[in-house]
């Protein structure tokens, strides 16, 4: 009432906060799966493996929605796009609004209602490591900007790693649907180059030169400070970056090589129909000639007027 800002910090009480909304995110899961995503299946007729396939894009493609709209109104409203300076300004970034603390918790217990998820889907043995992976992967980055103090950097970062995975889920849907529409992939393509230029220069933008420049440059875990000593080293900042950059082009490396074996794959198919409408249009134009101008009755060729073509022999008186 007073117009005071209050800020929170991580605490022990946070993982029962998380353990509730596992909950949450289990019922919405399901609320999805059930009058969404089933009533869509049945439809289409779909195999099994496209069947698994279009459920767990159909649940990301909602999951990826609301947190894109999500972390676009917090980043927004707090002002990290309109002052890029915010972003490594006043490190350690210790105490939290509550818009972003939730966040930060939402999307933790979502990554980890995937865990029993994959039970409760009955995914297939071959897609668990797979899918395990890349639960890992987000848990330990959101867990890591959550923990180190990154928090900001962490929102812009998922801002552009959920975007670019909308459209990828997205365009798996649409092909699910109509296997001869492939244009979102093309869409995806060009966000996901984008996405991941931005990423780069972000890293290249917060590390090399914005934590270097913070006031307080000394190891204090107590006050949340956990980096910005070493990034003051010359040589620990340029090894850094060189990971972050071998990261992103073996990234994009995978991407090109995915993209280039897509359009081959299309080429083969194109031209394959090409051949077989070919084959198709000589067929039509070869027809059986006519030997005779007559019809046959008996397996004798007669005339039209009903006598013999053949000319007969005179006997001989």
């Amino acid at each position: 009432a007073d117009g005071e800002l209050v800020h929170y910090h991580y605490g022990l009480k946070d993982l029962v906060t998380i353990l509730f909304y596992i909950f949450i995110a289990i019922v919405l899961h399901a609320v999805v799966q059930e009058y969404i995503l089933d009533k869509i299946n049945r439809r289409l007729h779909l195999s099994k493996v496209k069947h698994s396939k279009f459920n767990e894009s159909g649940q990301l493609v909602a999951f990826h929605l609301t947190s894109v709209i999500w972390c676009l109104y917090v980043v927004v409203t707090e002002g990290y796009i309109s002052n890029p300076r915010s972003l490594w300004e006043n490190y350690p970034h210790v105490y939290l609004p509550y818009q972003v603390k939730f966040f930060y918790l939402c999307q933790l217990a979502y990554w980890l209602h995937a865990l029993p998820e994959l039970y409760f889907q009955k995914v297939r043995k071959e897609e668990i490591p797979r899918q395990l992976r890349c639960i890992a992967l987000y848990l330990l980055h959101i867990a890591g900007a959550y923990l180190l103090n990154l928090t900001r950097l962490g929102l812009i970062l998922l801002l552009l790693q959920y975007l670019s995975e909308f459209f990828f889920h997205m365009a798996r849907l649409v092909y699910f649907t109509d296997e001869n529409n492939e244009k979102l992939f093309n869409v995806w393509a060009v966000v996901f180059v984008v996405t991941r230029l931005f990423t780069l220069t972000l890293y290249i933008l917060v590390i090399g030169f914005g934590l270097p420049r913070v006031e307080s440059q000394a190891l204090d875990p107590e006050r949340g400070n956990f980096f910005s000593f070493l990034f003051n080293n010359i040589l620990f900042r340029m090894s850094v970056l060189l990971l972050v950059c071998l990261f992103q082009a073996s990234v994009m490396w995978r991407f090109i090589h995915f993209q280039l074996r897509r359009w081959r794959e299309y080429w083969n198919e194109q031209s394959s129909r090409k051949r077989a409408a070919a084959a198709a249009g000589t067929k039509q134009q070869t027809k059986p000639l006519k030997r005779d101008s007559g019809y046959h009755e008996n397996g004798v060729v007669k005339a039209e007027n009903g006598t013999s073509p053949r000319t007969k022999k005179l006997k001989s008186p």
